[in-house]
């Protein structure tokens, strides 16, 4: 009989903590390259991994209130080891789960199962990062097999997983590569299926997660290439958009403890003869992280019901970008103002904060830069206005299915047409006040569930400020440029 989940997740976190605080010292270990075995076992014997296997293979049902609770529940103690689950999760375990043969899955769940096992994805090339259909890694189909040929980098668990879905296109005639992406899982246990690993990065924080170059030169059955519902590039869009749907799970515990480390200190810490908690300033900040903890929450619901492996996901950027972007902007943020409340003690890597501004900065980046994705946001909204044939932000707001609960509050802020040929910085500030617009949503659509309606009007407060500031970069376009030569008459010394 599977176990209950409350029960479940209540004694992983207490595991947690006890690994990270009486058996060893997360500040100590979060300084050094991986885990030492006896934490990463200990760890481990919880099975975390089940809520990602089916049932029908002996795992908990992938369940997504389940994953984001592991994830949130990881993130609270350590983000590295969340972002590690997360890779198992959202970029192995699930897509395997949805698109793989029957044939291979026994063995492989099995070994995350009782052999400890973890997986990852390989999409990204030394040069296509984010350009993914430009990929040179290739393959070419054989009697019952596919080889595959090429370099990926910058995949976390480098070295370290030993299941792997790798990307790859069709080599067609004459050498040229196919436009459709494909997917295949190699395991590091076979011979001739074992991916090398060429060197490994100095990565500049997510210490236990190891990343490098990767050269595949490998041949694997035809069983272990994954089975499209339609297309490849499809395929790879449901993956993308319910791995950054997921992203607020590792958001949640990580904000929490931001929110929770920054309370206690303002608490306890004293400035003359009052508590440091007093001053204005302070509140204020305060509020700032309460807010975010607030819009991860609803985050966190709305995934839950939405992007499970059931769910067609290629189709839903502008939440999956929504929530990436918006929640990886937040943790970085808590982080910075967790470290400046904290005064000098925060500025260390030893800090929970102090290193968490280190390990949250990568989050902004990979799996598509915020920018991007900001950018595509309000593209996707530009595109469906046009549809429409609507130009008044404000009105269509008001329509917009994922703000229309909302928009009546920023009628009068967002009263305006949409100019033509918006340029990108400005169609990045549109994506930024989108993206607030919908998560805030979330939160009010749980008020009505017996969500604390004040922590709501709080995070409707921030985001009513922020989009205000943002409307105003909007609407004054800085078009300041970098000038290329500009050694130039530009030493001060010359000017004395």
């Amino acid at each position: 009989m599977k176990e209950n989940y409350q029960v479940f997740l209540d004694r992983f976190e207490q595991s947690l903590h006890n690994l990270f605080h009486s058996e060893a010292n997360i500040n100590e270990l979060s300084v050094n390259r991986g885990l030492p075995s006896e934490i990463w076992n200990g760890i481990m014997e919880h099975k975390p991994l089940s809520v990602a296997i089916p049932e029908a293979y002996g795992g908990r049902g992938s369940h997504v209130k389940e994953c984001l609770g592991i994830l949130a529940a990881a993130s609270y103690e350590s983000l590295p080891l969340s972002l590690t689950f997360g890779i198992n999760i959202a970029l192995f375990l699930e897509p395997l789960s949805k698109y793989g043969a029957d044939s291979i899955k026994p063995y492989i769940f099995g070994r995350f199962l009782e052999g400890q096992a973890m997986g990852g994805l390989m999409i990204t090339e030394p040069d296509f990062g984010s350009d993914a259909l430009n990929m040179r890694t290739y393959y070419t189909q054989e009697q019952d097999s596919y080889r595959l040929s090429g370099q990926k980098h910058w995949q976390g668990l480098t070295g370290m997983a030993e299941f792997w879905l790798v990307a790859a296109r069709k080599q067609v005639a004459g050498g040229e590569l196919a436009r459709d992406i494909d997917f295949f899982v190699t395991d590091n246990n076979k011979d001739g299926q074992r991916i090398h690993v060429e060197h490994y990065f100095n990565n500049l924080g997510l210490y236990m997660i190891p990343y490098g170059l990767n050269t595949i030169d490998i041949t694997v059955p035809a069983e272990q290439k994954l089975q499209q519902h339609s297309t490849g590039i499809k395929m790879m869009l449901d993956i993308l958009h319910r791995s950054r749907l997921q992203f607020p799970g590792m958001g949640m515990g990580f904000i929490k403890r931001m929110l929770d480390e920054a309370l206690a200190h303002c608490i306890n810490r004293k400035v003359g003869a009052q508590k440091l908690l007093e001053l204005d300033s302070v509140q204020y900040q305060l509020s700032r992280i309460q807010a975010s903890y607030s819009l991860c929450s609803g985050m966190c619901a709305r995934s839950s019901s939405i992007s499970g492996i059931e769910h067609d996901l290629a189709t839903k950027g502008l939440e999956a970008n929504s929530m990436k972007a918006l929640v990886t902007d937040l943790m970085q943020e808590a982080a910075q103002i967790c470290v400046q409340l904290s005064g000098s003690s925060g500025y260390k890597i030893d800090h929970v904060a102090g290193r968490g501004i280190v390990d949250s900065r990568p989050f902004q980046i990979f799996e598509g830069s915020n920018e991007m994705l900001y950018t595509q946001i309000a593209e996707i909204i530009v595109k469906q206005m046009k549809k429409e044939k609507q130009t008044n932000l404000g009105q269509f707001i008001q329509s917009l299915e994922q703000t229309k609960l909302i928009g009546d509050r920023f009628t009068k802020l967002l009263d305006f047409s949409l100019p033509d040929g918006l340029v990108q910085r400005q169609l990045i500030v549109l994506g930024k006040v989108i993206a607030r617009l919908i998560t805030l949503q979330y939160v009010y659509d749980m008020t009505g569930k017996g969500f604390r309606s004040d922590l709501f009007e709080n995070s409707f407060k921030h985001m009513q400020t922020d989009i205000r500031k943002l409307l105003s970069d909007f609407s004054n376009v800085n078009s300041a440029s970098p000038i290329v030569e500009y050694q130039d008459a530009s030493n001060w010394m010359d000017f004395i």
